[in-house]
């Protein structure tokens, strides 16, 4: 069953949108903050976090600096364990290279586990196409799958929906009772369901958390062990590959171990840590290592650093836009902070938007595990959206002025009297209409007694 092509969208209409449903918001924010609490509670259990964050960081600086020579000797070491390696430049490269293999295997029957790239790859629509049967075994990634829409959050993929949306969706698709919203009931009518499929499937496909280049192995996280079951059952298994998630050596894992299910959902680990150095008898395994983009990211000096994100969605978690305005209304297969930041990479017109979809207010690059600077990175991304002219008529206006008032500081500290009586005497209505989008959802503030400027000089002649 295809998912649709997310759409080009201005993000602070589609969050709109989300935003009318009052009820959802809240229990969507609720949700999340809930998450990002057990994230800090994990995390204040381990002494020495920070300095495994810069130590996380150092290790993907030093990887994504000397890319070329660790994929190199990841291919090298992985051809040596028995795996087979290729190489994709882009999207239409690795789901061609993925149809190939399931074709010369005859395999038309494919469980896959959640997989980010293959969602920024579309593979689902394009094996689909070509008569391959494809069902996702993650239950959140299962969910969207019968809904047929796109996931909402990297990591789970369906937490916009509730236990009834849940319970029509199966009573749709698998014949539970139309009244059943039990979590625990709907989740094992998703697994005898899905343990059939399991069983009936020539291939498995999954994504890859880490892969070593000291030994050519990779790792699969999972909760609920779908990944595992697929490649221990099907014949053969293919993995796609990010080339960002390469790490030097097998004494470096152990350091991203802990940081992703801590960041991710507040766990010391994930349920499930299977490392894959072979194929097991009478398997076949292939991995693919997908570019599609991740170069061009690397050679971005102002962004290059985005890469060494391990994808464990705390920035989402904590992201206040992102909690009040819902994954969907990104437009894009990473949401949030990251996705933001990633995004514009791909096509800076399409996701002029994004950038502008965050307050700034630093908490994601509080919270993310390896010292990703994502407010910079927004930030640095407005400026070459604007730039670039893809901003909107009245942020250049906005810009324009702004910028002419600030080259005059006799003008601005003539006007600044005026425009602070306007703020205290204008109906609050009329304040809130001049402020734009901004204002509809805030309450403008009172200015302070008394400017920065005269603040500043009474202090100074005070001093002397």
């Amino acid at each position: 069953m295809s998912r649709p092509t997310l759409p080009v969208l201005d993000h602070a209409a589609a969050a709109a949108a989300f935003v009318s449903d009052a009820d959802r918001t809240e229990w969507h924010d609720a949700a999340l903050w809930w998450i990002r609490q057990r994230r800090d509670t994990a995390v204040a259990d381990v002494p020495d976090w920070e300095a495994l964050r810069t130590h996380a960081s150092a290790i993907k600086e030093h990887t994504l600096t000397h890319l070329a020579s660790y994929l190199e000797q990841f291919e090298r070491m992985a051809r040596a364990k028995g795996l087979q390696v290729h190489w994709a430049r882009d999207a239409a490269e690795h789901n061609a290279i993925v149809h190939r293999l399931l074709a010369e295997a005859g395999a038309t029957r494919l469980v896959k586990s959640k997989s980010m790239l293959t969602e920024e790859c579309q593979l689902n629509p394009y094996l689909e196409a070509r008569g391959i049967a494809v069902v996702d075994t993650d239950l959140g990634e299962r969910i969207v799958q019968l809904r047929e829409e796109p996931p909402s959050h990297i990591v789970m993929p369906a937490i916009h929906l509730q236990t009834a949306d849940v319970g029509a969706t199966f009573h749709e698709h698998l014949g539970t009772p139309a009244t059943l919203v039990d979590p625990v009931a709907l989740t094992r009518a998703a697994r005898a369901d899905l343990r059939a499929r399991f069983l009936a499937a020539d291939a498995t496909l999954t994504g890859a958390n880490f892969a070593v280049a000291e030994t050519g192995g990779f790792v699969v996280c999972t909760n609920e062990g779908n990944a595992d079951l697929g490649m221990a059952l099907a014949p053969l298994h293919i993995a796609s590959i990010g080339i960002e998630k390469i790490i030097p050596t097998a004494r470096d894992l152990p350091v991203f171990l802990r940081l992703l299910a801590r960041s991710a959902t507040g766990q010391p680990q994930t349920v499930y840590t299977s490392h894959v150095h072979g194929p097991r008898e009478g398997q076949v395994v292939h991995i693919i290592l997908v570019d599609n983009g991740r170069t061009a990211q690397l050679a971005r000096p102002s962004y290059w650093r985005s890469l060494k994100c391990i994808r464990c969605g705390a920035c989402l978690n904590t992201c206040p836009v992102y909690r009040r305005s819902g994954g969907h209304s990104y437009g894009t297969t990473v949401p949030g902070p990251i996705g933001s930041v990633l995004a514009p990479g791909f096509d800076l017109a399409a996701h002029a938007s994004l950038p502008f979809a965050s307050t700034l207010c630093g908490s994601c690059t509080a919270v993310c595990p390896v010292h990703v600077d994502l407010d910079a990175q927004l930030l640095a991304w407005r400026a070459d959206v604007v730039q670039a002219g893809h901003g909107s008529s009245r942020t250049r206006q906005a810009t324009r002025v702004a910028t002419q008032l600030l080259q005059r500081p006799a003008l601005a500290r003539a006007l600044t009297p005026v425009l602070r009586l306007a703020l205290r005497v204008l109906p609050r209505a009329v304040t809130r209409a001049l402020s734009g989008g901004w204002g509809r959802g805030r309450t403008v503030p009172m200015p302070a007694a008394e400017s920065f400027h005269a603040w500043w000089r009474a202090r100074s002649d005070h001093e002397h």
